[in-house]
């Protein structure tokens, strides 16, 4: 009997084990879910914002990812999801691509732009947002189509993944060739 006893007991044990390692799992996820609705509300108020304060509006487009601009006169700030730029896209090359629009215009500091993007990686992202900038400062300012559309800012690049073909490791990596 004092074996049934103790058996009994490793098994309420481990139910109470898992039942309180359970909620504490729920309790990181709902925190995880709160800072993500934090951040897109935040972000969806500043293009809120940015609507009301009539500003110029253009879509941009890299790979996969998809950045809507909004253009506005100020300071030169650019904010992206709500966070700013330095922030977000921390390595300078990525600075520097979001930036380039202004300079080949000769308009640092002129405009504030608000962005949101979805998809793609981080590369693919600054390219959507500098070819939204792009449209939306030809949009602005008609006069400056010339300089961007011989910089290439205008055209979108559409070179995408190739995708993975059947029978193949990747896209063309084939298996390796064996003679026996």
């Amino acid at each position: 009997m004092t074996e049934e006893k103790k058996t009994t007991a490793k098994k309420t044990a481990a139910k109470t084990t898992a039942k309180k390692a359970a909620p504490a799992k729920k309790a990181t996820a709902t925190k995880a879910a709160a800072k993500t609705t934090t951040k897109t509300t935040a972000a969806k108020s500043a293009v809120a914002s940015a609507k009301l304060s009539g500003a110029i509006y253009a879509t941009g487009k890299r790979k996969d990812s998809v950045a809507r601009v909004y253009l506005m006169p100020g300071k030169g700030n650019i904010t992206i999801n709500g966070t700013p730029m330095k922030e977000y896209f921390k390595r300078p090359v990525l600075q520097m691509i979001l930036v380039q629009p202004f300079d080949v215009t000769k308009r640092d500091g002129a405009y504030d732009v608000v962005a949101m993007v979805l998809g793609g990686g981080l590369s693919g992202q600054a390219g959507a947002v500098k070819h939204g900038i792009s449209k939306a400062l030809e949009k602005a300012e008609p006069d400056l189509r010339k300089a961007l559309k011989v910089a290439g800012f205008l055209t979108r690049d559409s070179r995408v993944v190739e995708r993975k073909h059947f029978g193949f490791h990747k896209a063309r990596r084939s298996t390796q060739f064996s003679k026996r």
